[in-house]
């Protein structure tokens, strides 16, 4: 049983020192340099009296391509790229307003208000028109609201699906403009 010190936590994509377990490998030096087709043995004493580690970057070729390395840094170097590229991702939510067909000026307008809002944020928004009862045979009420939202929110966003019926509700769903969405992201990043 190999000691505490030893005992090295591996990702499972990538093998390194002992668990390297094929005859030749194709060996690449701690600078780079190309060592040619070795036996596995021979490359781990290599990688051992250079005090590195001996990692298979590559698996499935055949031979295996192994590189001399720290495989700790290297570890570390990984996490720290992985952590900046999470860092600078934008994600886009999607936010869900819903109307009914007999909506009032005012809350019409809220409602546009908030939706050019995510919008300018670079959300996606997603309009919902349910419709209860005896609306359902007043749809065309519904739809002219649809037509007037869409109108309103030119500027703001485009169309990306809809509009779709699914049931007693029709859903109409938004993608911020490219220019609108990432002038107001840069000016929320610069307050």
């Amino acid at each position: 049983m190999p000691d505490k010190q030893e005992v090295i936590f591996i990702s499972k994509d990538l093998r390194i020192n002992q668990r390297i377990r094929v005859k030749e490998v194709r060996l690449i030096g701690p600078e780079g340099e190309q060592m040619g087709i070795v036996n596995t043995q021979d490359a781990l004493q290599k990688a051992e009296d250079s005090g590195l580690d001996l990692v298979e970057v590559a698996g499935q070729s055949s031979p295996p391509v192994c590189r001399i390395m720290d495989y700790s840094k290297y570890k570390y170097e990984q996490e720290k790229k992985e952590k900046e590229a999470r860092k600078h991702q934008k994600t886009v939510h999607l936010k869900e307003i819903k109307m009914k067909p007999n909506i009032e000026e005012h809350d019409y307008q809220v409602k546009l208000h908030h939706m050019k809002r995510f919008l300018g944020r670079g959300d996606k928004a997603k309009l919902t028109m349910t419709f209860r009862g005896r609306e359902m045979s007043h749809m065309n009420i519904g739809k002219k609201i649809m037509d007037r939202v869409v109108a309103d929110l030119s500027e703001a966003g485009e169309v990306e699906k809809g509009p779709m019926m699914e049931g007693r509700n029709i859903m109409i769903h938004f993608m911020p403009r490219p220019l609108v969405g990432a002038k107001n992201i840069k000016e929320k990043e610069n307050a």
